[in-house]
C-alpha cells in the first residue's frame, strides 16, 4: 500500500505537467493568449514548458523525484500567483480548470517534498559547509 501510494502522489502532479506541455509546444490559441496577457509570449509559454517538462520527468524517477517536487511546486507557485493577480481564476471560459490543475500540483508537489524532507537538511547543511 505505502508503495502504491509513493507513485501515486509523484504520478498525478506529473501527468499533469506532461498533459500541458501538447499546448505549449503546439502553440494552442488558448497556451498563447494565457502568455500574451502575461505579456512572455512565446519565450515563457516555450520556458515554461521545457520547466515543467523537466519536473515531470524527476518527479517520476524515485530518486531525483525531491528534485522534480521543487521545480513543479515552484513553477506551481508562480502559475498560482498569475492566476491570482493577472488571469484570474477563470481563463478562457475553462471555469477555474486551469487554477485547480496549478493548485492540485503545487499540493502533491509539496506532499513529495514532504516526504523527502530530510533531503532539504542535507541540501541544507551541504550549502552552509560550502559557505
Amino acid at each position: 500500500m505505502k508503495r502504491l501510494l509513493f507513485w501515486f502522489i509523484r504520478i498525478v502532479p506529473a501527468i499533469i505537467l506532461f498533459q500541458t506541455l501538447f499546448f505549449k509546444f503546439s502553440a494552442a490559441p488558448e497556451s498563447v493568449a494565457i502568455f500574451s496577457k502575461l505579456g512572455i509570449e512565446p519565450i515563457g509559454r516555450i520556458g515554461t514548458g521545457i520547466i515543467e517538462l523537466v519536473a515531470a520527468i524527476l518527479l517520476i524517477i524515485p530518486k531525483k523525484s525531491f528534485y522534480g517536487a521543487f521545480i513543479g511546486f515552484g513553477t506551481m507557485v508562480g502559475a498560482i500567483a498569475s492566476h491570482l493577480f493577472i488571469l484570474g481564476i477563470e481563463t478562457n471560459n475553462d471555469k477555474g480548470f486551469l487554477f485547480i490543475l496549478a493548485c492540485t500540483t503545487a499540493l502533491f508537489c509539496l506532499i513529495v517534498l514532504y516526504q523527502e524532507r530530510e533531503k532539504i537538511n542535507y541540501l541544507v547543511k551541504k550549502l552552509f559547509r560550502c559557505l
